[in-house]
């Protein structure tokens, strides 16, 4: 047995003794470096010019300041290619000594009729489901969540239908099922949070950011083991001093960057603060709110040679969420039957998110064709959730009038007592080794992972109902007590512990060939990922490939294929149950991706655009079945069910208006799932009328039915959805400008508390939301620079008026269930916010 465990590490580290020999080998090979600064015709500096070999992988893009610098082999005749969206593309070609350096400036010449895009689009990654976003789109996208996020909960796909949450959902998926990466690092969410609300700040920072890939679905082997999408998120390498800050009614961002002056050491920061109380006091449930969001990260970078470079990435954050409610006034109900719940308050919450995190990579470049890394992560998070709140309500059935308010007759009374004490505690450790090596026109990459988990959990909350003056569930107690003071139970209990340490090994390998014919190109990448888990002792195994394939026509079209198994062991939600027992047992959810697309470059109006299609099917296997409240996901616990999604994503982007990029994704989805045991018997009397209340002693059942519900539609069952981000300027005077954000998805799925899934189909209204932004550039580019000694030191200056929910759109995220005397239980919407206004200062320096 030992000699079957050593084999495999053995082999492994051969094959890499020898890749790095050979990648020695390569060193022999002599470089130069061409370095200058890109500007626009007024001498500004262009930031994210791509700059490349032509006819070789790889690149750099430029600076905050227009400068760069390019590692080239020595004694050959290159071609340089700059290309940027929305200038005309230039080139040099050059000849270099070995260890020289060639100075090279660039202006690029901003036009309408651009070069074909295969020169200014990254031509590996569009063989790829990898969709690449500009992240400086999200500092001007206006939303009640400005951030990476906000972007892209407007892609094809996405599902996120809480302006208060940066957390959506993908083809059917839920919150879980999202891979996200920074810098290669894994990062996590929250996991006590139920509403958007208490959830703060999401660790990505998009001051900070400087490339963003997303994938709904078929992604390679290298990202890890998650069902839905990947977001690979890269932070800036600074060239130079810079900085930002922003301020505005929901909080302030300020971040710094630079490096010495032989770029040895690099630095990058930033501090957040967030408070949306501001947005909050727009709910139904009045009160005093007092959110406190803050975090603090930072990116330091040392080249210690020109092989071998050290980065440290450290992440802190408190997010803390106090309410005092006081009332609450809902109107609800019909245009023949308006009701009103009217709630009055006692108590307080108080919640509080703390995390840390720390990252150390080292990165080794022994060759141009090798790359070697090694990364050694940390994660902490300690959640607390606290709250005692006493609910008093009251149904009543409003005049049947046109904007009447004249209560008719109360249909019912009661109240309600919450209670929690609730603590969780996760440490999570990594340890990454990473390789990639190009040879020819193969890539190839692997790695292996060893994760180390700890988590202890604390949960202690129940909920008591009183409806009419008994107690639910009612228990009539002992004669001559009232039911609702002897044996008194209540609605809703869960009180338990957990403390699991774990382990897991992972690895992955992948190779991606390039195939060019006389007349067309063919790109093939496959892969194979691996997983042990020590808790449930399940061996899991993922093979995944795309394939592209663009041919030689006329039109600019280019085809893929991708598929693959996408395993998900579960982390700790899945765990747990409703009951809160643990269940060792439980397996990883499965799921089997067929994604067909083709890619589209075209011109209209003589501006360059681009529409993306693409056509899925996923098999679902081994599902664990939720619930899903808010933001909060309630696991049963058990891979009961078995499932599909399917659909169609469509994209368009391009300069809809000169200079400036803006996009439109429209989605058609449709995902069910199997419930196993879910079946259930209908009872008819003697007339053939269904017993509906359930059988009692004095009813004769005549016959009985087995009923099999079959697929239902799962919690993320949205059928249409359409985002748009959309960009204007006035001709005339580009330093004003408008931004718009638009949103819709047709209703969700949900249900009564404490009742079977497959009861759970009523249909919530669909969400619509539009933000829009009105900015003005007071220093910087068209608007000149000021005079005023204070300023000269800016870049630019933007002051930015937002109208959030321009439409005044209620939209629902949940419901609160409430009974009347007779019984009749009542859904009553929560609302989200209504329309605000924001201002915002922003600038750059």
């Amino acid at each position: 047995m030992k000699q079957q465990n050593f084999r495999p590490v053995c082999w492994y580290f051969i094959l890499t003794f020898v890749l790095l020999i050979s990648g020695l080998s390569a060193e022999s090979q002599s470089f130069a470096k061409i370095y200058g600064r890109i500007t626009d015709e007024k001498k500004q500096p262009l930031e994210l010019v791509n700059i490349a070999v032509l006819g070789y992988p790889g690149g750099v893009t430029s600076g905050k300041d227009g400068s760069y610098e390019l590692r080239i082999a020595a004694k050959k005749t290159l071609k340089i290619v700059y290309s940027f969206v929305g200038y005309e593309s230039d080139t040099a070609f050059v000849t270099l000594q070995p260890d020289e350096k060639y100075r090279c400036d660039k202006i690029l010449q901003q036009v309408a009729t651009m070069l074909p895009y295969l020169v200014v689009e990254d031509k590996t990654l569009r063989n790829t489901n990898l969709n690449r976003i500009d992240p400086h789109a999200a500092t001007v996208i206006p939303s009640a969540s400005a951030g990476i996020e906000s972007l892209i909960k407007t892609m094809p796909g996405v599902v996120s239908n809480n302006e208060l949450s940066s957390q959506y959902s993908v083809r059917g998926g839920n919150y879980d099922e999202n891979l996200v990466y920074v810098n290669d690092i894994e990062i996590y969410r929250p996991f006590l949070v139920r509403s958007g609300q208490q959830e703060g700040l999401s660790f990505l920072n998009s001051d900070l950011v400087s490339s963003v890939l997303f994938s709904a679905g078929g992604f390679d082997a290298r990202y890890g083991d998650k069902m839905s999408s990947v977001l690979d998120i890269r932070y800036k390498k600074p060239v130079e001093f810079a900085g930002s800050a922003s301020a505005s009614l929901l909080g302030g961002s300020v971040h710094v960057e630079g490096s010495t002056n032989n770029r040895r050491f690099t630095y990058l920061a930033g501090i957040r603060y967030k408070s949306n109380q501001y947005l909050l006091n727009s709910l139904e449930t009045k009160g005093d709110y007092k959110p406190k969001y803050f975090d603090f990260q930072s990116l330091l970078t040392y080249n210690i040679n020109r092989k071998l470079e050290l980065s440290v990435l450290g992440y802190a954050a408190s997010n803390i969420y106090t309410l005092v409610p006081e009332s609450r006034e809902t109107n609800f109900g019909t245009l023949n039957d308006p009701l009103r719940l009217k709630v009055y308050f006692d108590g307080r919450e108080s919640d509080s998110y703390r995390s840390l995190m720390g990252a150390t990579t080292i990165n080794y470049k022994p060759s141009e064709n090798l790359n070697i890394k090694w990364i050694a992560s940390a994660y902490n998070s300690r959640e607390n959730e606290s709250y005692d709140i006493l609910g008093q309500y009251w149904i009543q059935l409003l005049e049947n009038k046109p904007d009447s308010i004249e209560v008719v007759e109360n249909k019912g009374v009661g109240s309600y007592l919450t209670h929690a004490r609730n603590r969780l505690n996760i440490n999570v450790i990594n340890l990454e080794n990473r390789y990639s090596f190009i040879s020819g026109r193969s890539f190839t990459q692997w790695g292996i992972r060893y994760q180390h988990e700890i988590i202890h959990d604390r949960i202690n909350e129940w909920m008591l109902i009183d409806s009419a003056g008994y107690s639910i569930p009612y228990n009539p107690g002992t004669p001559g007590f009232p039911g609702n003071i002897s044996n008194l139970a209540v609605y809703y209990n869960l009180k338990t512990s957990a403390n699991i340490t774990s382990n897991r090994y992972t690895g992955f390998v992948q190779n991606s060939w390039d195939f060019d014919g006389d007349s067309t190109k063919l790109t093939l990448t496959t892969g194979l990922r691996f997983q042990y888990w020590d808790y449930n002792r399940q061996i899991l195994v993922s093979p995944r490939a795309t394939i592209s394939f663009k041919p030689n026509w006329k039109r600019d079209i280019l085809f893929r294929f991708s598929t693959g198994y996408y395993f998900q062991p579960p982390f700790y939600r899945e765990l747990r149950n409703l009951q809160g027992r643990i269940n060792p047992e439980i397996r990883a959810q499965k799921s089997i991706h067929f994604v067909l697309g083709s890619d589209l470059n075209f011109y209209a109006w003589e501006r360059p655009f681009k529409f993306v299609t693409e056509v899925y099917y996923k098999m679902l296997r081994d599902l664990v079945p939720y619930e899903v409240d808010n933001v909060r996901i309630r696991y049963l616990g058990y891979n009961d069910s078995d499932g599909y999604a399917m659909g169609i994503d469509m994209k368009v982007n391009g300069e809809f208006v000169k200079g400036v990029e803006s996009w439109a994704s429209l989605s058609i989805m449709k995902t069910e799932e199997d419930l196993f045991d879910d079946y259930y018997y209908e009872y008819y009397n003697q007339m053939g009328e269904r017993i509906v209340a359930g059988v009692t002693a004095d009813q004769t059942v005549a016959d009985s039915l087995l009923v099999q519900p079959g697929y239902i539609p799962r919690p993320t069952d949205q059928r249409v959805t359409f985002g748009l981000f959309f960009q204007d300027y006035l001709p005339m005077n580009p330093t004003y400008k408008m931004n718009l954000g638009l949103y819709f998805g047709t209703g969700l799925t949900t249900g009564a508390p404490n009742t079977p899934l497959n009861k759970h189909t009523f249909r919530m209204p669909a969400y619509r939301r539009v933000d829009i932004g009105f900015a003005k550039q007071i220093i910087g580019n068209e608007a000149g620079s000021s005079s005023r000694k204070f300023f000269r030191s800016l870049d630019s200056m933007w002051i930015t008026a937002e109208i959030l929910n321009l439409l005044q759109i209620s939209n629902t995220i949940s419901y609160m269930w409430v009974r009347d005397f007779d019984g009749n239980q009542y859904g009553v919407p929560n609302y989200l916010t209504s329309r605000q206004i924001n201002v915002k200062l922003s600038v750059e320096f």
